[in-house]
């Protein structure tokens, strides 16, 4: 599949305009670094964007940043908090291993379906995940388009269920 193909498969807009700078970005390279990204070529999907950093030593990803949406999904800020605090202990090992995956295999990732499930509340919709790198380090950024699916909470809906797409950025 081509990146061509991955961004098509993307239906939401703010997702597609994330993917395409990111692209753009990355120029002949696996991926585009930290600085390459400029918020105000993706405006669109800034309420939605969220990022870690990823320590090699530790292997441990940290909250860099997490836009408007989502941090009223998660009520939290994710800057500077460790992935296990940001995620319920749950989701923390599935999350864990996709971004690792995205980041050190590379790979582009784009899943769609019941995407979302915070504090009771579910989501349906789209997200993206990409690698970035540089010389201030590795991560990820990623965003998840979503519209609340009006599931009741505290019955359990299951675990959330994507349809999911990976392209390999691997040369």
């Amino acid at each position: 599949m081509s990146f061509a193909d991955f961004e098509k498969s993307i239906g939401s807009i703010a997702l597609q305009d994330l993917a395409r700078h990111w692209n753009d970005m990355r120029g002949n390279r696996t991926m585009p670094a930290w600085s390459d990204i400029k918020p105000g070529q993706i405006s669109k999907a800034l309420p939605i964007v969220w990022a870690y950093t990823y320590d090699v030593e530790t292997e441990a990803f940290t909250g860099r940043l997490a836009g408007d949406r989502i941090v009223s999904a998660f009520g939290k800020s994710f800057r500077g908090l460790p992935l296990a605090a940001i995620q319920p202990p749950e989701a923390f090992p599935w999350v864990y291993r996709q971004l690792r995956r995205v980041l050190l295999e590379p790979a582009a990732y784009h899943a769609t379906g019941r995407v979302f499930q915070q504090c009771d509340r579910y989501g349906h919709g789209e997200r993206i995940i990409l690698p970035l790198g540089g010389a201030h380090g590795a991560g990820v950024i990623g965003a998840t388009d979503y519209r609340p699916t009006g599931l009741i909470p505290g019955i359990s809906a299951g675990p959330v269920g994507e349809s999911e797409t990976w392209f390999s950025l691997a040369n």
